[in-house]
């Protein structure tokens, strides 16, 4: 099945020539082309950013909220309707910054939801400051000495707080960030895929080029070894691994833990006395 199932005809798309966003924009509408998905069975949900633009040049349902927001909006849908698939997509300042006390709870209550973080190290729609992840000595137009704080590391912070599946892509490999995707959409419960995307504007020292050069595709990997993923999450110096580097099935998603799920599955909107359930659940909330 073709990536064009997914395409929005006649849309002017507003990224910068080059930038990364094309390519996984492209991996994420194969990828769920080849898993047999329609427009009708996903969700794409984002804040605000560049990254966050991507469901507005996609044929799917999309929830465009709040900066920052787009993890706690996925949770809602997928509690509403476990049926659907449910994609959050960000830049590292909407996920990781602004969201980054909703990425913290998330990890822990373990939705089934995708996680898609477009991880370029530098805020692309706002001029160019540092980001959560620009390493220390990033120099920006606002950080003139360079950046003095350690940055932010998503997949470690993920497999502490208990993350049942943790990988890193690289939008320039589009074939193998398709595949990760792919995994990460089958894996019942909360899925981080943290993406190195270069931004051609702003980040002149993250290139694609240094990308390449600074990475390489994981091979022999016990994807089920939570010590060996952590290891290899807190590489502060590249090369950086590419791949799933922790999966872990078996564990219940939150949308299926809640008294509401569990008494009927059916979506909430296409129950016949929602407003019974609704006090059924705070009944067994004690309420």
């Amino acid at each position: 099945m073709e990536n064009k199932l997914f395409d929005l005809a006649g849309i002017e798309i507003s990224w910068c020539p080059g930038c990364g966003d094309f390519l996984i924009l492209d991996s994420i509408k194969k990828a769920l082309a080849e898993l047999g998905l329609t427009p009708l069975d996903v969700v794409v949900v984002s804040g605000i950013g560049q990254a966050a633009k991507t469901p507005h040049y996609m044929k799917s349902h999309f929830f465009n909220g709040l900066h920052g927001r787009a993890l706690s909006n996925a949770t809602a849908i997928k509690a509403a309707n476990p049926a659907l698939e449910v994609i959050a997509v960000g830049g590292d300042g909407d996920m990781y910054g602004e969201g980054g006390n909703h990425f913290i709870h998330t990890v822990r209550r373990n939705p089934g939801i995708t996680n898609l973080v477009y991880n370029n190290m530098v805020y692309g729609l706002t001029k160019g400051q540092a980001s959560p992840t620009s390493p220390r000595g990033f120099r920006t137009a606002t950080q003139v000495d360079g950046v003095q704080s350690a940055p932010f590391n998503p997949l470690a912070v993920a497999l502490s707080l208990g993350a049942t599946f943790v990988a890193r892509a690289f939008a320039g490999n589009g074939e193998q960030t398709k595949e990760i995707i792919k995994r990460a959409v089958r894996h019942k419960g909360y899925a981080l895929v943290d993406i190195f995307q270069p931004c051609v504007s702003f980040n002149h020292v993250h290139t694609y080029k240094w990308f390449r050069e600074n990475t390489y595709t994981l091979e022999g990997h016990d994807e089920g070894d939570f010590d060996a993923a952590m290891k290899l999450a807190l590489l502060e110096e590249g090369p950086f691994p590419l791949g799933t580097l922790y999966c872990k099935e078996g564990i219940a998603p939150f949308e299926e833990t809640l008294a509401a799920y569990r008494k009927d599955k059916r979506p909430l909107f296409q129950r016949e006395a929602p407003r019974e359930a609704a006090r059924e659940v705070l009944a067994a909330m004690g309420r």
